[in-house]
């Protein structure tokens, strides 16, 4: 409670310091929601909008917007750059988006037919040859959506693209409504910069990692009229920051706010858009580590997170409790695993029984001389990230495990290297496509390319086999449940909570809507308020 409250008495002085230096002259004069800058667009007759989000950057694997690097596809989606052939509905089902359909003449093979009207931002008219030459490239350099899409060959007719894969992929669709899979015109280029030609409502003109994107509205957009000429998205990774930049006019929207921030925000000025999603708050246990090696150890973590207290006290009620990899709004999550409650005083036996006791008295068990003590690896601009891992150095502590904290936006290399952690805590939307398979493909297998923790299960990587070429809806749901109960069996993850995932914009905007998938943010339908 001293931690929230802090944060929000923080919050507030900080507030009062802006409005008294905003009163005094000496507010920020080159930003979007001044007069100055209100002046300036009335003159140019151009609507601007500027966007704050924590999660822009190198840290997050978003250096960039070009889908075919990394993570980076996120950000191509996300600010409205991209488009991919099908996309999701409110209700996480796929729909056509640059495809008006498919048909499966056999398991192996996929016919897409795409729209007619679509050009990029380019000039170039979107066509069967243009995706054709987008997917090949991305095959070939992004080495996760070469295995997840296990493709064979892809052949082009005007507006028909023909897909065949090396096995049955069941979850092909999902997989290209991936961010990764946004088209995009590789006859355009990819700069040095990383900056592509899409073919959504906005295209970019310049781009500093790290730091901001200048959109402005594509004229070729095939979909309705851009609402904004021009579009900033600013890299604000600071909570405290974040917040002040709004209640500034610095920034129009933001995604990211801290949760002890929100009370600021709830007045007629501002507008909440919200939405229960899969992103996770999970840890993963590094089974190169001796210490994790132990499974008492790994039991008596599991057992030793309050995962109630972290939701309901440091995120404000802004998230629920996870059991497993995915919420319980969907068929193959929440009640339909079994997972370790929160109970301290079974953990302290677990451990005692597994010969781990505190003999000197200090409140930290041992064994065979060593102290009983993790490394807790985690990161910053996810701003329940830090507070999670409080949390756990508290109640870990009550059960005699010391944990050190490292909080670094230099996770992504420390995390690759077995030696430098024993527990990483991360977060992800582990079912962005509404399909399962996508968690356990980029985590828990031996192919797996963020399996961070070398977890290995002969049980999971034969379920995964079945799933593989499992086409059936509801078989999928059940294979992911046995799939996820492996996990807990192990303790290999310890799932923490779900999001519930909020942006807040000024009353003067609309469009700015909260999505599921957390994919879709910036969109034509984002314009000023009549």
């Amino acid at each position: 409670m001293e931690t929230k409250r802090f944060r929000k008495t923080m919050a507030l002085l900080m507030a009062l310091c802006i409005g008294s230096s905003m009163l005094g002259g000496c507010g920020n004069q080159s930003t979007a929601g001044t007069a100055e800058n209100q002046k300036t667009e009335a003159e140019s007759g151009k609507k601007t909008f500027v966007f704050g989000d924590t999660t822009f950057n190198p840290e997050n694997e978003e250096a960039d917007v070009n889908p075919h690097n990394t993570y980076a596809g996120w950000a191509c989606i996300r600010y409205g750059i991209g488009e991919t052939l099908f996309h999701y509905s409110d209700a996480m089902e796929i729909e056509p988006w640059l495809a008006t359909g498919y048909e499966n003449p056999d398991n192996l093979t996929w016919v897409i037919t795409l729209r007619d009207d679509v050009s990029f931002s380019s000039g170039r008219k979107m066509d069967g040859e243009a995706v054709k030459e987008c997917l090949e490239h991305l095959i070939e350099v992004h080495e996760r959506a070469k295995g997840d899409l296990m493709i064979a060959s892809i052949t082009a007719d005007g507006q028909t693209v023909t897909i065949k894969t090396q096995i049955p992929k069941p979850a092909l669709l999902n997989y290209l409504s991936d961010p990764y899979g946004c088209i995009i015109d590789m006859q355009a280029g990819i700069t040095d910069d990383g900056i592509v030609a899409g073919t959504g409502p906005y295209k970019v003109v310049s781009l500093v990692s790290g730091e901001k994107l200048e959109l402005e509205k594509n004229e070729n957009y095939w979909d309705g009229e851009p609402g904004f000429d021009e579009i900033t998205v600013r890299t604000i990774s600071d909570g405290d920051t974040l917040t002040m930049a709004l209640q500034s006019g610095e920034i129009d929207a933001a995604y990211g706010m801290p949760y002890a921030s929100y009370s600021l925000f709830q007045n007629d000025d501002y507008t909440f858009s919200s939405c229960a999603t899969s992103r996770a708050f999970f840890a993963h246990m590094n089974f190169e580590s001796p210490i994790i090696q132990d499974e008492a150890v790994r039991k008596a973590i599991a057992m030793g997170i309050d995962k109630e207290g972290f939701v309901n006290t440091l995120l404000d009620g802004n998230g629920y409790v996870a059991e497993g990899a995915y919420p319980d709004n969907f068929s193959f999550g929440g009640d339909a695993v079994q997972t370790e409650s929160y109970d301290p005083d079974e953990a302290k036996k677990v451990l005692e029984d597994a010969g781990w006791i505190d003999s000197d008295g200090d409140g930290i068990r041992e064994k065979d001389g060593q102290k009983l003590a993790i490394r807790w690896l985690t990161y910053p601009s996810r701003q329940e990230l830090p507070l999670l891992a409080e949390s756990v150095q508290a109640t870990l502590k009550e059960i005699g495990i010391d944990v050190s904290i490292n909080s670094t936006a230099n996770h992504n290399s420390l995390r690759k290297d077995p030696t430098a952690w024993d527990v990483y805590a991360s977060a992800m939307v582990t079912a962005p496509t509404g399909d399962p398979e996508y968690f356990f493909t980029t985590h828990c297998l031996d192919s797996s390319a963020v399996n961070n923790g070398h977890y290995h299960s002969d049980k999971l990587e034969e379920l995964e086999t079945e799933m593989a070429v499992t086409f059936d809806t509801e078989k999928r749901g059940e294979l992911a449940v046995q799939m996820q109960q492996t996990l807990l069996d192990d303790h290999a993850f310890v799932f923490c909570s779900h999001l519930k995932m909020s942006m807040i914009s000024k009353s003067d905007v609309t469009g700015l809507v909260a999505h599921p998938c957390d994919f879709y943010e910036i969109t034509a339908d984002l314009k000023p308020a009549e």
